[in-house]
């Protein structure tokens, strides 16, 4: 049974947060989505007449449907990847984002900035730069004030099956697969004093399921890994052991408020496979999670503040203040 125009109606109040809907001269809304109005049973109104894919449209996708930019790149919530793909583009278009993220904790500052293509709404790639600064502890560890660690990431997403804003009238959440390829660039500590693997992939499947009427979205990611706090301590074991994957699980959830704001939280295990491998509790990896407000003041750029709790880095629980900026189109 097709979705009628009630139902787009409320998905344009829906995903205020990262766009606002365009609306035609006669009334209409124009939601971008180019299954729309085939999906829409009687409404006796045309299409609105598109003037082809081009990478500087505003893109057609309904408001947050790409989600915003994770610190890995891919499109999700600031620490989990959705299924949505990023981007505004439909099945006949591409989309493209760009974001720069900051995390500052008590002890250490995290920077992450990167750009995701989106292909048709089926394909996702990204590329994210992760610069990991250790400030005053860089001192303590005789690696100097301000000693920085930092890693590339390469990532793609397929969607398989599903769709999260069209089949409101089915069960089914969209569904997608991921990898992201990791190059850390350290040497001097993660290469060199702990003798850790610098290159590592992780793969991930996220189901996302939108339910409009109750302007919610929640998600669920599988992963599975042998990153050390998200790459930033390297991959594996110590000297070359405990090479196994390992899964984690990840999860959130979101709720528009008002058409522009939006608030959620997420969760994220990590695999804590170093712990004890020297002799103490120094590289213990903790549960990550964050809460967070999202807004949108114009239709292609998104803020999003939060409170994340990265846990244990070093001998220390890492909480603190989490800021990102994302521009798409």
């Amino acid at each position: 049974m097709g979705i009628k125009r009630a139902a787009w109606a409320a998905a344009v109040c829906l995903y205020g947060t990262t766009a606002l809907a365009n609306t035609s001269g006669d009334g209409v809304v124009d939601v971008g989505e180019d299954a729309l109005m085939e999906q829409v049973e009687g409404s006796g109104s045309a299409p609105p007449a598109r003037s082809g894919p081009s990478f500087l449209d505003p893109g057609g996708r309904l408001l947050l449907t790409g989600g915003v930019s994770t610190i890995e790149g891919a499109g999700g919530g600031g620490l989990v990847p959705w299924a949505l793909i990023g981007g505004y583009g439909t099945k006949n278009e591409f989309g493209i984002t760009s974001y720069v993220t900051g995390v500052d904790t008590q002890d250490f500052t995290l920077a992450s900035y990167g750009a995701a293509l989106n292909v048709k709404n089926r394909l996702e790639l990204s590329v994210a730069r992760q610069n990991f600064n250790l400030r005053e502890i860089g001192n303590a560890l005789a690696l100097g004030n301000r000693y920085t660690i930092s890693q590339t990431i390469i990532g793609a997403k397929l969607r398989l099956i599903g769709d999260a804003v069209l089949e409101q009238d089915s069960l089914l959440p969209q569904i997608a697969i991921g990898a992201q390829y990791k190059i850390n660039d350290d040497a001097t500590v993660v290469g060199g004093a702990l003798g850790l693997q610098r290159r590592g992939t992780d793969f991930y499947i996220a189901a996302t399921k939108i339910f409009l009427a109750q302007s919610l979205l929640v998600n669920v990611t599988g992963r599975l890994t042998k990153a050390n706090q998200f790459g930033i301590l390297g991959f594996g074991g110590l000297g070359g052991q405990n090479q196994a994957y390992k899964p984690q699980f990840e999860a959130s959830a979101a709720l528009l408020l008002s058409r522009k704001l939006a608030i959620g939280g997420e969760f994220r295990t990590k695999s804590n496979r170093l712990e004890g491998a020297l002799g103490g509790t120094s590289f213990r990896e903790e549960n990550a999670w964050d809460a967070f407000v999202a807004y949108a003041p114009i239709r292609n750029v998104s803020v999003t503040l939060a409170y994340a709790r990265l846990g244990q880095i070093a001998l220390a629980r890492q909480t603190g203040a989490y800021a990102s900026l994302q521009i798409g189109f």
